[in-house]
Formats: C-alpha cells, structure tokens, sequence
C-alpha cells in the first residue's frame, strides 16, 4: 500500500512544469505563450506546462524506462495483473489490441452482437472470424443484456475451433454477467478470455460492486480510467494477466496502435487516478452507492419514471453496478432521448445517453450528493409538466443468427459492391454495417447473408423513418451487398 501513494509519471512531469524549461520541443504553442487568450483566461496557464513531448526525463510511451514504466508497474499491483499498458485513444484502441493480439488472421472469437463498434473494428484489422451471439433482450425493463455463461458454454460447443471470447461486462447500464463462470469455461478448454470493461474500472475497489474482470480471470481486460475515476477522457488501461496470450506481442500491438505524440496531462492524470482509487476508492464509493440508490428509490415514487434495482438483475441471473442509473421513461409518453433534451436546456442537467426507453445517468468518483438531487428534482417537475402519446413501442430484434460467408476484413476492403433495393436483398451478402438505434445493436455486419426476416425488419424501421445508422444516404431504400 505504500508503493501506491507514489505518483512517479504526475511528480516528473510536475517538477519539469516548475522549473518552466524553455521549449524548442513540440507543441508549438511553447508552454502556453501562444494559447488563444480566452482558452487561457479559462483554463489558466499552468495545465500547459504539463503539454510536453517525449525526451528522457518524462519517458517514452513506446519504450517506456523511467516514470511512465514505474507508473504501468504501479499500475498493475494496484489490480492484481501482470503487466498494464496506458492508453491514450481510450477503450477503443484497448479492444483493437486485445483482438490482435489474441487472434491471428482466419481465427475465429465468438462475441455477442451488443459489443461496442470497437469489436468489429478489431476484427476488420486483424482478419478473423467473428461468431455472432444473440443478444439476451428483457422486455420488461427495455434493457439488453451480454453474454450469460449458458450461452458462451453452448457456443463453445458448436463452435471448439473458436480461439477466444469476447465479453462486455458491465454494459452501458452497468449490467456484469458472471465473468468467473465464464472465466472457467473459457480456460478448462484453453480458450482466451477478452473483457471489454470500460464501464468498470472501479469495480475493484468497492466490495458492494460486482466482480472486476481482473479478479474473475480474463487474460486481457480494457477498461476507461476516465469514465467513472478520476483521469482524463481518454485516459484508458490494457490489464494483461495471460498464460495464453504473448507478452512481447501485445507490447508491439499497443504501440503500434497509439499516437507517438501522447498527452502527458493525460497520463499523469492516471498515475493520479490509480493512488485516488486505491487509497480513497472504498471511502468514496461508499457515498456514490448510497447517493445512487437513494435516488433510485426517489425516481421509483414519480408517477412515469422508473429505475431497476440490483435486486430486479440478479433475478435475471445477472448483476449491477449501481453507480449507474437507468431511468426509464415509457410511461411519459415521450422518449428518452426527449426527456434529455428538457434536462439538458431547461434543468442545466446532462445524463450519458439516450435511447427512446431509457436514459442513462452515470455517476463517477467526482459525484456529489447535490448532483443526484438535482437530477430527481428535474425529473419531479418533468413528470408533472411533460407528457406525451403513448407509444407501442417494443425493444425487439430480429433472429441474428445469420450465416457469415465472407470475412467482414475482405469486404471492408473491397471495391466488388453494388446497392440493391431493400426488398430485392434477400440472399445477398452484406457489405455494409447496419445499426438500428434503438436497441443499438448491428442487424447486418459485412459478410453476413441478408435474411427474409432481417429484410422485413429493416423495411419497417424504413416506413417509421427510423435513422438506421450506416444507411449512407437520407433513406433506407437500398443496401450495400457483395458483386458476386
């Protein structure tokens, strides 16, 4: 615990901005001299200073000897893992690295569909075969929900030439699947386990929160630092803790996806966040889950809003980062993304995101109790003054189970396309993402053969003028299929 109170990176970095060095390194703006004047009356001067490039005494990402590898070590005792890799293009660039390193081109990772946009991203780059599961979907509360270790056991069983697993816990709403069941399936028949856990870098240090990825056993796991602690946006961590994966490879892989221009602010806001979490995390949550669910039990009094419990998804077999709040918003009449855009013009209140069921309001490490009674506060006076038609809508998907005839790397780069009317697909192979929102989740991927049911689908999204995102032109008429 002591080694943890350092902040090798931030100390660096902080004794270099004192001495005010005159720069002839990039940036050009030289230790904030030419900052645009407002920016600087805002911001002050002193976050400049920290704005360096690499030279010996900060150290280098890419090879780091000095702060920054003192901070990674530092870093991976804080969680348990062997080795940990800062990243600064966020989680994304975590996934990227987790698929290629993992998977060589033809190999094949079994996933669910409600991945982040990243997954498919890191299949196109690496060349491997992607092994789509169906998403769990609960109508009663509108929510969707990843992988359960009955799926991923029965996927593995169909399908035992697949080299990895790819797991989101916890997911957008904070919904964690048993990653320990998962962890064992995976490793008793030699498979690679891969967590995207960027919601859950803070799951680690509180007991009432559930299991971190790096305690249940994934080889690699990804998670934002910036999302619920306290570093920078984009400030992210690739925990590597394998027997099946290759140390030297993954190295080579996060340096070869990440800028060699990093933002040293960035990273020393890590190192800082690190000591915080580990020092002060249990402290500090305590009052963010007490806060949380105290304004949970608030919002479930309102006449039209509605918040699910821990209690409500264990029953589904799953379990809740209660930090965050999904709001549903049904009974108004209005949907979510309306009922954000009140929030955010009239009650100076912004939540993460929206869909037309729910809003996501999630707290961090910087949470105050005053900011939850300022959302339930906004939300009472919603619920008197705003109403709306009620709508039919229903959180439904169509079957998935689509057949991949190409890989999604060989259609992403080739130029053998056409666009085919909608209704004349059926049969086709996708060379297009197609991404209703909601639920968010891809109904066509590249490569996949174009169903009668997901024709018919998409047809109805066209006649209520949803947006389809990746439709390419204003209206969904036509697809972008393979020339055969």
């Amino acid at each position: 615990m002591r080694a943890q109170s350092k902040t090798p990176l931030f100390d660096t970095l902080l004794n270099h901005a004192k001495r005010k060095v005159t720069s002839f390194h990039t940036p050009g703006h030289k230790n904030g001299n030419s900052i645009d004047k407002r920016l600087k009356s805002f911001t002050g001067r002193n976050a400049y200073y920290f704005d360096v490039t690499v030279f010996p005494e900060v150290d280098s990402l890419h090879d780091p000897v000095g702060p920054i590898k003192k901070a990674q070590e530092l870093m991976a005792q804080a969680y348990g893992v062997s080795n940990s890799f800062f990243l600064v293009n966020g989680s994304s660039v975590g996934n990227l690295a987790m698929l290629l390193s993992s998977c060589n081109a033809t190999d094949s990772v079994i996933l669910s569909r409600n991945c982040h946009k990243s997954a498919l991203s890191g299949i196109i780059l690496s060349g491997i075969w992607p092994i789509w599961l169906q998403p769990k979907i609960d109508k009663n509360l509108d929510i969707i929900l990843d992988s359960s270790p009955d799926q991923i056991e029965a996927a593995l069983k169909e399908f035992p030439e697949a080299k990895a697993v790819f797991i989101t816990s916890p997911t957008y709403n904070g919904i964690a699947t048993d990653l320990v069941k998962i962890a064992e399936i995976c490793h008793k028949q030699g498979k690679i386990l891969l967590v995207d856990e960027a919601h859950g870098p803070h799951l680690k240090f509180h007991k009432d929160l559930p299991i971190s990825a790096v305690e249940a056993g994934a080889d690699l796991c990804v998670q934002s630092t910036h999302k619920i602690l306290s570093a920078l946006s984009q400030g992210s961590v690739l925990h590597f803790n394998s027997e099946l994966v290759e140390l030297a490879r993954t190295k080579k892989i996060v340096s070869m996806l990440q800028t060699t221009s990093p933002n040293y602010l960035t990273l020393a806001s890590m190192d800082l966040a690190r000591k915080q979490a580990v020092e002060s995390g249990e402290k500090m949550f305590n009052k963010i889950i007490h806060w949380a669910n105290q304004g949970r039990d608030k919002i479930n009094q309102l006449n039209n809003f509605s918040c699910f419990s821990r209690n409500d998804i264990k029953l589904l077999g799953y379990d809740l980062d209660v930090t965050k709040i999904t709001i549903n918003v049904t009974k108004t009449g209005l949907t979510g993304y309306e009922i954000e855009d009140i929030l955010a013009k009239e009650y100076n209140v912004q939540v993460d995101c929206a869909d037309i069921f729910n809003m996501i309001a999630i707290t961090g490490i910087g949470t105050e109790k005053k900011d939850i009674s300022q959302l339930y506060k906004a939300l009472e006076e919603i619920d008197v003054k705003y109403h709306g038609e009620q709508k039919n809508w229903v959180l439904d998907l169509p079957s998935l189970s689509t057949e991949m005839v190409m890989m999604p790397r060989d259609i992403f780069f080739s130029s053998n396309t056409k666009r085919v009317p909608l209704k004349k697909a059926v049969g086709h192979i996708s060379a297009q993402t197609l991404t209703p929102y909601p639920p968010g989740i891809p109904v066509l991927i590249p490569g996949e053969r174009i169903t009668k049911e997901i024709c018919e689908y998409l047809i109805d999204l066209s006649e209520k003028d949803i947006r389809v995102s990746g439709q390419e032109t204003d209206f969904l008429k036509t697809i972008k299929v393979v020339t055969m």
